[in-house]
């Protein structure tokens, strides 16, 4: 679903909708999946609910798990579909995941613990 874009990102292409409750949000088997694999060391138990910190446009989202949202999905709030210039979503856009170390400085930077 991503692959390695730069030091501190993955590149992915999701279909971008609006939230249905105004949260950013994915497929919660996906972003547990994508969490276990990019953002735990494989040692030990490790949490998968972090939130992912997705690059949409110019916005950064902390991006939760939630079992209403269909597969290779990201629904965000409708004001990050008008900000980005997502037109008639839902569309396939590339997105951006940032690395583990890069999503704790971002979300740092919220207060928002990793």
């Amino acid at each position: 679903m991503f692959e390695r874009f730069s030091r501190g990102y993955y590149l992915g292409r999701l279909y971008v909708e609006p939230s249905a409750d105004g949260s950013p949000a994915m497929c919660r088997e996906q972003h547990e999946l994508v969490n276990r694999q990019l953002y735990t060391d494989g040692e030990g138990i490790e949490r998968t609910d972090r939130p992912l910190v997705v690059k949409l446009g110019t916005r950064h989202l902390a991006v939760e798990g939630d079992e209403t949202v269909p597969a290779d999905t990201l629904a965000v709030p409708e004001d990050v579909l008008a900000e980005v210039d997502v037109a008639n979503p839902p569309t396939l856009q590339e997105v951006l995941l940032a690395k583990a170390d890069r999503a704790r400085q971002l979300l740092s930077m919220t207060g928002t613990a990793f």
